[in-house]
């Protein structure tokens, strides 16, 4: 085995799909040295493109994407890449008349029936609305950016194993070993690195197999376009070609060969309807499983994205979860390796994200609960689907949908304390969330106060300090907000400063005047 010894990496993270490839631009923004080791040769496969590879993003993805100054780059590619209308029309549910805010198990709600004022802290910027993406255009600006940054992404070089010190970790990876400070698992569903480092995966078995498919149909008029339910499971069609199936069968065909007589059999069985295959051009399976590591880390090794937590692909939150799972965690390693990190600050990652990754789970399970071929989910189904046409069930589903509701339970009874950053704007046009592009914490004050101004300046270049009035202050006079967007701290009234001092050093640590920097 050829040991890489000359150089000790601050972090190998394991996998560049999205998530591995987000937590690298994270952690070079913070100066770290940082080198992802990927299975896959090529990052270009057919199930990353159109129409088995959209996916959406929801607006805590999108505002940290516009917060790093990623989000132009992706219209820009996927503009670039992407033939116009294409994106659209890969999602049969978009085809409707009314303008489609998204669905849940397939009932759709729509944006006219949403009440954004349910929301008194959002404000209107670039990233308040969802959309739709390819796997491939999301890799391919991650992987630019995280390469202009200055991470090393070495490709068909998959994780086999590891050995884990008090001091650093040791990867072995084919016949080479390389060595890093810290480990980091962002390699999928059947993560090596979790399964090599013995954490425990609970959860829930699987229900169904699912299947994408592409193929060639003798007659495409023989099944009706968009989503069915049936008494056997649930397909969906948008022509020539492009099926979705969802058998209850356990899960017992996914990952199992697939031949064009068997997608044609259980197409007919699921559908009903007489179709014969004249041609399978693409074929993949997956399933509800649904589980989730009981922890994040164990010593210097850490796991995030697919690789913590798998469910079905149903309503297309694992993504966003995992890049939650990135941002959050990118900025607290960075400050643990400097050595600047207040106590259990990456403890933190696990108590933030482990329980928004078990809502995922279950909101993923819902939907399969209401998709089981019975008459008593059928009856179900009928009645959430008169819910969310209510304007308050169309407004609760956006919510979660969207991502507008998530919050970390942090401790403070304010109630922007713990969400995302309102994307304030400025009199001369600038946007709270350009000002984050530094990877840096961010003090905004609307007041120009002095005891503001004299504590961002003991905290030296960990935070960023901005004054200046905006258009809506939303009752508030100045915010603290964490690297990744969240707000640490908001203020209404001169008197809250005191308290301001208190948040800083919980999530920057010591003052630098405190440490004689």
């Amino acid at each position: 085995m050829h040991n890489h010894t000359p150089h000790i990496h601050d972090v190998i993270i394991a996998g560049a799909g999205p998530v591995g490839l987000l937590l690298a631009c994270e952690l070079r923004l913070q100066q770290l040295s940082v080198l992802v080791l990927e299975q896959a040769s090529a990052p270009h496969t057919p199930l990353k493109c159109l129409p088995f590879g959209m996916r959406g993003l929801s607006i805590p993805t999108l505002e940290a994407l516009h917060r790093r100054g990623l989000l132009d780059e992706l219209l820009a590619v996927q503009r670039a890449h992407e033939p116009a209308g294409k994106i659209a029309t890969a999602a049969h549910w978009l085809q409707q008349a009314h303008r489609p805010a998204g669905h849940f198990a397939g009932i759709p709600f729509y944006q006219d029936d949403v009440d954004t004022t349910r929301w008194p802290y959002r404000l209107t910027g670039p990233a308040d609305t969802g959309m739709a993406v390819t796997l491939d255009t999301l890799e391919t600006v991650l992987a630019q950016r995280a390469s202009a940054l200055g991470a090393e992404i070495r490709r068909g070089c998959g994780v086999d194993g590891f050995v884990a010190s008090d001091t650093g970790v040791t990867v072995r990876a084919g016949d080479e070993a390389w060595h890093g400070r810290w480990l980091v698992g962002c390699d999928g569903g059947r993560s090596a690195v979790r399964k090599a480092g013995g954490f425990e995966f609970a959860g829930s078995d699987a229900e169904f197999t699912g299947y994408s498919i592409e193929a060639e149909l003798a007659d495409p008029a023989a099944l009706q376009p968009g989503r069915h339910y049936t008494p056997t499971g649930m397909y969906t069609y948008a022509q020539p070609g492009t099926i979705a199936l969802v058998d209850f069968d356990g899960g017992a065909f996914h990952r199992k060969p697939l031949t064009q007589a068997h997608v044609q059999a259980v197409l007919r069985r699921i559908s009903g309807a007489d179709v014969t295959l004249t041609a399978l051009r693409l074929a993949t399976t997956w399933t509800d499983r649904a589980r989730q590591a009981t922890v994040y880390r164990r010593g210097r090794v850490l796991l995030a994205g697919d690789a913590v937590h798998i469910h079905s692909p149903l309503g297309g939150q694992g993504l966003n979860l995992g890049l939650g799972d990135a941002m959050n965690l990118g900025w607290k390693l960075a400050a643990t390796i400097r050595g600047d990190a207040p106590a259990g600050l990456l403890d933190s990652y696990q108590q933030e994200r482990h329980p928004v990754g078990a809502q995922g789970l279950d909101w993923s399970r819902a939907q399969v609960a209401l998709m089981r071929p019975t008459q008593s989910t059928r009856a179900l189904e009928a009645i959430m689907r008169d819910l969310i046409g209510t304007r308050d069930g169309a407004t609760y589903f956006a919510q979660r949908v969207w991502g507008i509701s998530l919050r970390h339970d942090l401790g403070d009874s304010h109630p922007l304390t713990g969400r995302s950053m309102p994307d304030f704007e400025f009199a001369d046009g600038t946007r709270a969330g350009s000002l984050l592009q530094n990877g840096k914490g961010l003090l905004l004050d609307f007041d120009d106060s002095a005891v503001l101004q004299t504590l961002a300046h003991r905290w030296g270049e960990r935070v960023s300090y901005v004054t200046g009035d905006v258009q809506d202050r939303l009752g508030l006079q100045a915010v603290l907000v964490r690297p990744d967007g969240i707000v640490a701290w908001a203020g209404e009234t001169a008197a809250d400063h005191e308290d301001v001092d208190q948040a800083m050093a919980r999530w920057f640590g010591a003052p630098v005047d405190a440490v004689g920097r």
